[in-house]
């Protein structure tokens, strides 16, 4: 069975004692990625920052994992306003420009701890060869 390894991210941490993520072999699962600014460790007040952060937390994530976005499965995303989608929306076009190449992606309602709007968890697929 191959051996799971932890990812850490610089500028990102839970309070908790866990990973930004885990790798077994080639497949990558996330924890919470959130918002919050890897400089200052402050959460930005508007879901527009807060998604630019979060965004930027899962290109760092594929990097530091030996992957990149397009190597990403699924995406969840936990939102406290779950009709607000114009910023993550923004992002999301950002990353994934082409639409036949876009993950699966679902967005739920969820209550977030203190002043976070939003939350994503991911599934990645990673090549087998880190320079890929």
């Amino acid at each position: 069975m191959p051996e799971r390894t932890s990812i850490d991210l610089p500028g990102f941490r839970h309070v908790n004692p866990i990973p930004a993520a885990a790798r077994i072999g080639p497949f990558l699962a996330s924890g919470a990625l959130t918002g919050r600014d890897p400089l200052t460790r402050a959460m930005p007040p508007t879901l527009d920052e807060q998604c630019a952060n979060l965004f930027a937390h899962v290109r760092a994530l594929m990097a530091a994992a030996g992957g990149s976005p397009d190597h990403i499965l699924r995406m969840t995303f936990h939102l406290a306003d779950p009709g607000d989608r114009k910023a993550l929306n923004r992002e999301w076009l950002a990353m994934f420009p082409d639409p036949a190449h876009r993950p699966a992606r679902q967005a739920v309602a969820a209550h977030l701890d203190g002043s976070a709007r939003i939350h994503c968890d991911l599934l990645a697929v990673l090549p087998d060869d880190p320079a890929v």
